[in-house]
């Protein structure tokens, strides 16, 4: 299927989704810190996923996770 809209693009909005419904999966690779809480911003040009995490210390974190498609090549 060629994709004829970007930023976003359903196949980032959909990533993105998917990105976050693997919070407790994701979680588990990360022995020191707690996922507190998962932003998922699709309105964006491109997507983001940003995850907010406490570690063992109390300290607080944040990742964000930028989706990006690029142009398909044909």
């Amino acid at each position: 299927m060629k994709t004829t809209q970007y930023n976003p693009s359903s196949l980032e909005v959909q990533f993105a989704h998917a990105i976050e419904d693997l919070q407790v999966q994701i979680e588990k690779h990360l022995p020191d810190n707690e996922v507190i809480k998962v932003e998922n911003n699709i309105s964006e040009d491109n997507p983001l996923v940003k995850f907010y995490l406490l570690d063992k210390d109390g300290d607080p974190h944040e990742v964000v996770l930028k989706v990006i498609q690029i142009p398909d090549r044909f």
